[in-house]
């Protein structure tokens, strides 16, 4: 019985050497840098290097983008500011098929009121400062 146990026992400790051999040389390929996950973890770190630069070189692209655009609307606004009031002063102008001598070049002089500017004198002046 003691011949059998031992036998056994034999069987399992070669049989875990023979794992623990397997595993290691998983575990050795598994480790290196060419072709085993530490390649793969030192690749995808130097991705996630290039990654970072190019999104911050993008993040500075759409900071200029936004400020030119901001400047252009600014300007469109203007622009489209200046446009009505030319849209209104069209409408002032006669018709196309209009007469000269139905146009009033100058407003009748009835309706004319004289004006008059009334200004202070110096002396008037001096008295108010003091």
């Amino acid at each position: 019985m003691n011949l059998l146990t031992d036998s056994l026992l034999l069987a399992a400790t070669l049989g875990a050497a023979v794992y623990c051999y397997v595993l290691a040389a998983r575990l050795r390929r598994f480790a290196t840098l060419e072709g085993g996950m530490g390649g793969a973890i030192a690749v995808l770190s130097a991705q996630v290097d290039d990654m970072t630069h190019a999104l911050a070189r993008a993040q500075g692209v759409a900071g200029g983008a936004e400020r030119r655009l901001e400047a252009l609307s600014t300007r469109a606004e203007a622009v489209s500011a200046r446009l009505e009031l030319l849209v209104a002063a069209l409408h002032d102008l006669p018709e196309p098929g209009a007469k000269p001598e139905e146009v009033p070049l100058s407003p009748a002089p009835d309706a004319v009121r004289p004006r008059f500017i009334r200004r202070r004198s110096l002396r008037d002046m001096a008295e108010a400062a003091e």
